[in-house]
């Protein structure tokens, strides 16, 4: 399998981990979404990352689609078997997943409007709702038992996109994420290689 991707996309990196989990062969094809190259908009009529090649020739797409298709490959391995759990778990992801949205929105909005067109409201509007969601998550963080499951690898690429691109802003007043991203990395040691980067 082959995975469209980019190393500072938390989504990307999510994907990467629970695939490093469940030892699936995933080779990485690093893309620029902004260049538009064929390879990702003849198999994503997106354009977005991460799409994944699958040996069969489908693709698919995206990264909550991608971590389920992961799950099935294994037997279900990714996510509780019981019903409640689950849905503790994909609510947990979707939570982070709407975290990110809302940082790369920021990161959008200071990367590609000229300096004096920059819309300071919507940047904090967007801050606000992350905030809002850490401070959520940090209030109920997921427990680290026997086994991981898609939500702990979506909560770890969350925290490691807030390091990459928010480092000192949101350390101070969430440190139970910071505590939890520590015994994360003890049960998980690829997480320094596989979080976001670049």
């Amino acid at each position: 399998m082959k995975l469209l991707c980019s190393p500072t996309s938390p989504y990307s990196s999510k994907v990467l981990m629970a695939a490093h989990y469940l030892e699936l062969a995933v080779t990485e094809i690093r893309v620029d979404t902004n260049a538009g190259p064929a390879i990702l908009v003849d198999n994503n009529p997106l354009g977005k990352i991460p799409t994944l090649l699958t040996d069969e020739g489908v693709s698919v797409f995206d990264s909550v689609a991608i971590m389920h298709y992961f799950g099935r490959l294994k037997n279900r391995k990714l996510y509780p078997s019981k019903n409640g759990k689950r849905t503790d778990a994909e609510i947990l992801e979707a939570l982070c997943d709407g975290i990110c949205d809302c940082l790369l929105a920021i990161i959008y909005e200071r990367r590609f409007r000229d300096e004096e067109k920059v819309h300071q409201p919507w940047i904090d509007r967007q801050w606000k709702k992350a905030v809002s969601g850490l401070n959520h998550i940090s209030a109920h963080p997921p427990k680290i038992g026997r086994r991981l499951n898609g939500a702990h690898f979506a909560l770890a690429a969350t925290i490691g996109y807030l390091e990459l691109r928010f480092k000192g802003q949101w350390e101070a007043e969430h440190p139970e994420l910071t505590d939890w991203a520590r015994k994360f990395e003890k049960k998980f040691p690829a997480y320094q290689e596989l979080k976001p980067h670049g």
